[in-house]
């Protein structure tokens, strides 16, 4: 589906003429350069490729440099193809303008990373056995993972403790309550994934 690459920002709220007040986040969408555009012929399908954000000239690739040149532009930080454009050329620009205020799009991001954590972080158990009568420290403890004699081992997809976070997670159906085209943002209405300044996918 057709989308742009964008920055997120903060999150706020939004008073309606009621005065109820909804969480909303503000994200930073574009202005996104078409770096590539991809034909049925040359490649197999039909994609364009978006830049976005500055990258220093001196830490970009020589191949890189040819690449962003050929669409007249400066070298991207973040490179992302979109199906579903018509009539995009190379150097065109995408911007905040693509959404409009009332429809919805999924937004994906990399969720913050929160290091190893245990079964009661990470997969909500209420912990084993009691605080009395002697226990010290079974209170986060995961219990059994499964049987010794058969099968013997461990199945996969175990809930256990491990890396928490730090992973692709795609949001749907995020209402846009306000396009500010002057300022290149767009305010969704929820909460999306990743750290404020982190880069988000948006899509129709």
């Amino acid at each position: 589906m057709p989308g742009i690459i964008g920055k997120k920002i903060g999150m706020t709220s939004v008073y309606s003429a009621e005065g109820k007040a909804t969480p909303c986040t503000v994200i930073e969408a574009g202005p996104c350069v078409v770096t590539q555009v991809k034909t049925q012929d040359r490649d197999g399908y039909e994609a364009i490729q978006l830049g976005f954000g500055e990258r220093r000239e001196k830490n970009t690739p020589n191949a890189l440099k040819g690449h962003f040149k050929k669409a007249n532009t400066t070298p991207k930080s973040k490179l992302v193809e979109f199906k579903g454009f018509d009539g995009l050329n190379l150097g065109d620009v995408v911007d905040v303008q693509l959404f409009e205020q009332g429809e919805f799009v999924g937004i994906a991001g990399t969720s913050k990373g929160k290091g190893f954590q245990g079964v009661v972080k990470r997969h909500n158990f209420g912990g084993v056995g009691q605080s009395t009568h002697g226990q010290h420290n079974r209170l986060r403890a995961p219990g059994s993972i499964g049987a010794c004699s058969y099968p013997a081992r461990v199945f996969k997809g175990m809930r256990m403790a491990g890396q928490m976070g730090n992973k692709r997670v795609t949001v749907e159906n995020l209402e846009v309550l306000r396009v500010l085209a002057d300022k290149n943002l767009i305010v969704v209405k929820g909460s999306i994934p990743g750290p404020k300044g982190s880069t988000v996918i948006i899509q129709k």
